[in-house]
């Protein structure tokens, strides 16, 4: 039996995924928000999983607004201990209640709408194949490369699509060293550095010089065991939705204006100064390589489901340039997110854009 085995037809039992032992947590209660506003409850019976900060499971049956709010996990009368069972196929969520016994609830499928390490990195997606359980989004394989640049990179490279000159350094290498080997390998300043396993911008910088990129170095590594230092690429941030698996959908482009030096976790959660245009001010022939670069890349990691793919554009008019930037498996969901505001563009409505992803889950559209 696959991980897309079909769910079964009556009312599906939706378990929503939230928060996770990651920098993104935030991020997820946000999303999630956003989801569980959204899902047709006529369609669905729908539960709530949420992983606090430091990694416990408790299943949640309390109010929406205190997940947004970051208190969802201080209620204790709407908190219960909970794991899934690992047999094969079972599909079940057990729940500790407060004498210590036991409780079940079937799950026909789960839409894990978290972000980052734990979550994103095909960690979670193992557990869940394990256990015989459909889910929302790629499978652990692909969700593991995706979630590392560097793999990333070396896969975008295969494909022959264009992308920004990088270098890549590890945790235990001495700062100074690392940033002068970048600086002779790219060439000038400034350099931009991220951490090779992290998302929504977390952990990034930007260097002007020596001791900026030593700092940055330093900041990336508290992120990750390896940081990816880039030549900065003076462009535009445009960004497609990719949903399906065997004939995956790409979404117009949408632009970013950032507001900012670059679109940073502020820029892209906190702060009201971005500016999203849909579609991307480009050029036809470029609209159609970013987006045949979208599918080349989506489909070479072997994403399925989903995924949001950035890139940035250099130049203007004919002299328009494309270079790949990075992939999303699990891309935000947010009010303010650019995947579901690109889907929504070209005609689906959110509610619709959740049924898709399960369905593509459950099996019912296509194989992962």
């Amino acid at each position: 039996m696959e991980k897309h085995q079909m769910c079964q037809r009556e009312k599906r039992t939706v378990c929503c995924m939230f928060g996770g032992k990651s920098t993104e947590y935030e991020v997820s209660l946000m999303s999630v928000t956003s989801v569980l506003q959204q899902i047709d409850r006529g369609r669905y019976d729908v539960m709530m999983l949420g992983v606090t900060k430091d990694g416990r499971w408790l299943y949640y049956d309390g109010e929406i607004d205190q997940i947004s709010e970051n208190t969802w996990f201080t209620d204790k009368a709407h908190t219960y201990p909970a794991m899934f069972s690992p047999n094969f196929g079972e599909k079940t969520l057990f729940i500790m209640q407060a004498d210590h016994t036991w409780t079940t609830r079937h799950v026909d499928v789960v839409f894990p709408v978290m972000h980052g390490s734990n979550a994103e990195d095909g960690t979670l997606q193992g557990l869940l194949t394990i256990c015989g359980i459909p889910y929302v989004g790629s499978g652990h394989c692909a969700s593991a490369i995706a979630m590392d640049k560097e793999f990333t990179k070396c896969v975008a490279a295969s494909l022959n699509i264009p992308q920004a000159r990088h270098v890549v350094v590890r945790r235990g290498c001495a700062p100074a060293q690392a940033a002068s080997d970048a600086l002779d390998k790219l060439g000038a300043f400034p350099l931009f550095v991220k951490p090779a396993n992290a998302g929504s911008s977390i952990g990034t910088g930007k260097a002007y010089d020596h001791a900026q990129l030593c700092q940055a170095i330093e900041d990336a590594l508290q992120y990750d065991e390896k940081a990816i230092v880039e030549e900065y690429i003076a462009g535009r941030e445009v960004e497609c939705a990719v949903i399906g698996t065997q004939t995956p959908h790409v979404s117009v482009p949408g632009q970013i204006d950032p507001g900012s030096d670059f679109y940073d976790y502020e820029a892209k959660y906190l702060k009201e100064g971005s500016v999203l245009h849909i579609p991307a001010p480009l050029m036809p022939r470029t609209a159609e390589e970013i987006r045949r670069y979208a599918a080349q890349i989506y489909q070479g990691l072997g994403c399925a489901g989903l995924s949001r793919v950035d890139f940035f554009v250099c130049g203007d008019g004919e002299t328009e340039r494309v270079l790949f930037n990075e992939i999303n498996t699990l891309p935000g969901f947010t009010d303010i997110s650019m995947y579901p505001k690109l889907l929504m563009y070209e005609g689906m409505t959110y509610p619709q854009i959740i049924d898709r992803l399960i369905a593509l889950a459950c099996g019912e559209e296509t194989e992962k």
